[in-house]
């Protein structure tokens, strides 16, 4: 019975440290695709004049992506093992924006994914009160 108490407080520990080497892990792989996007954004915008707005404003958004998972890990990090609500949203939010800038032929597409950002919004305007937020009280 001693065995099983043992490793039944282990396993959490354990679990929570994989967990924690694999979110560096995935953190300094985004730290590396973040920097090739923002060498990407540099050569189109000064060097290849062939890329056109929406191509340019693509990688734009795709490095604010990866800016905003690099925030929600620190995030983790900071609020003792948390993924705060805010980020996931605003993270769909960029995701939702990039994506009209991709595909925008259809007008009633373009207009269902504007009110899911609309949605996005006012669930972000709920998780940002004093109720729900948690680091207020910090």
């Amino acid at each position: 019975m001693k065995f099983i108490k043992k490793w039944s407080d282990r396993t959490p520990k354990i679990l929570q440290a994989a967990l924690n080497v694999a979110l560096i892990l995935v953190a300094i792989t985004l730290v590396i695709s973040m920097f090739k996007e923002t060498w990407e954004i540099f050569h189109s915008v000064f060097y290849d004049t062939t890329e056109n707005f929406y191509q340019v404003t693509e990688e734009i958004l795709v490095f604010f992506l990866y800016f905003e998972f690099l925030a929600l890990i620190i995030k983790y990090f900071e609020k003792g093992y948390h993924f705060p609500l805010r980020y996931f949203i605003y993270i769909g939010i960029t995701a939702i924006v990039r994506y009209i800038i991709i595909d925008h032929k259809s007008a009633m597409t373009t207009l269902l994914l504007s009110g899911a950002i609309l949605v996005l919004l006012l669930s972000l305007l709920v998780a940002n009160t004093k109720t729900v937020r948690r680091d207020l009280n910090e």
